[in-house]
């Protein structure tokens, strides 16, 4: 695999307005399209997009707006549910943080109207949430106020966590539903054991901007703190294992591919002028940057494609990594 220092998109959809925050349905559709949402000021967008590594037929991507709909504030952050489906009765499920500090838990009928349910308890802004991964029916978010918070779908506080500084990134694997991995500010990622409500493994490094847990491979964590990315394996030491730099003018976000535990991509900081994506692969002797550009904010994965997306001005970007 060759370096590649700037590479423009495999793909690209027009949008009406900037994307703030972007996220594929970690969760299978029941249809051979995926879920995408995408959100900015005072919007929020439902689609289905399939690429044409999918299927044949298909002429780059097909991206189809299933609904469209008023957000009150900005939109920073947003989760599916795994509750989402386009078989049978198709159901769409969704749960956005704004800077209110409330969570809007959303479920639009694809047609006209929309349910929309406002949960309150943070008091401060809230960072990031997750679904619960198998049933859909809870929602932990972390916010500035220093707690990780657990939900159920009627707004009631089932857990609350005490951190030590602002909980910045949450995380809910799907092989692992009795935790939950909390990364904090100051530079620590805890993991809960949900049913005694305590922690049992921590995590260390410098002031940290944002964690994820590997979905291919539960031992494996990776972040960004300062312009570095970093990479832990949780059977070896609290420390990482791995530690290079990535960017030029402060690291954003660090996301793990779904679909291949060496694989991940990193973001520089939105608004800054060398505001980068750049795509990693850990499969070789020394790790390599595999390609780089130019975005905006948010970064997701795709469920099974080693295909990433970012939002940016009045687009989304895609791209799609060779494995």
């Amino acid at each position: 695999m060759q370096k590649d220092s700037s590479r423009s998109p495999s793909y690209t959809v027009p949008c009406d307005d900037y994307v703030h925050v972007v996220e594929f349905s970690p969760f299978s559709s029941g249809a051979p399209a995926s879920l995408l949402a995408y959100g900015g000021n005072q919007y929020v967008v439902v689609a289905t997009c399939l690429f044409q590594e999918e299927d044949m037929e298909v002429e780059g991507v097909e991206f189809n707006v299933l609904r469209h709909f008023h957000h009150e504030l900005r939109v920073d952050a947003l989760a599916w549910s795994p509750e989402s489906r386009l078989d049978r009765i198709p159901t769409i499920r969704l749960c956005t943080a704004a800077a209110d500090r409330k969570l809007r838990l959303l479920t639009p009928d694809l047609q006209d109207r929309h349910e929309v349910k406002v949960i309150e308890g943070h008091t401060s802004y809230i960072n990031h949430l997750v679904f619960e991964p198998t049933e859909g029916k809870q929602i932990a978010s972390v916010s500035d106020d220093n707690t990780c918070r657990v939900w159920d779908l009627d707004g009631n506080e089932c857990v609350t966590l005490r951190l030590r500084s602002p909980g910045i990134s949450v995380c809910w694997h799907p092989q692992e539903v009795m935790k939950l991995m909390v990364a904090e500010k100051k530079g620590t990622i805890r993991f809960y054991n949900l049913v005694r409500q305590e922690a049992i493994l921590s995590l260390d490094c410098g002031p940290l901007m944002f964690a994820d847990w590997c979905i291919p491979n539960t031992i494996k964590v990776g972040g960004v703190s300062g312009n570095d990315w970093l990479i832990w394996d949780i059977t070896r030491s609290s420390y990482p294992q791995e530690k290079r730099p990535a960017h030029i003018d402060k690291a954003r976000l660090f996301k793990w591919s779904r679909a291949n535990e060496n694989l991940f991509a990193t973001t520089g900081y939105p608004g800054k002028i060398n505001s980068q994506i750049i795509i990693h692969h850990l499969g070789h002797p020394q790790p390599v940057t595999i390609g780089s550009a130019m975005v905006g904010s948010g970064l997701s994965w795709h469920r099974t494609l080693p295909l990433c997306v970012v939002g940016s001005d009045r687009k989304l970007c895609f791209w799609m990594t060779e494995m």
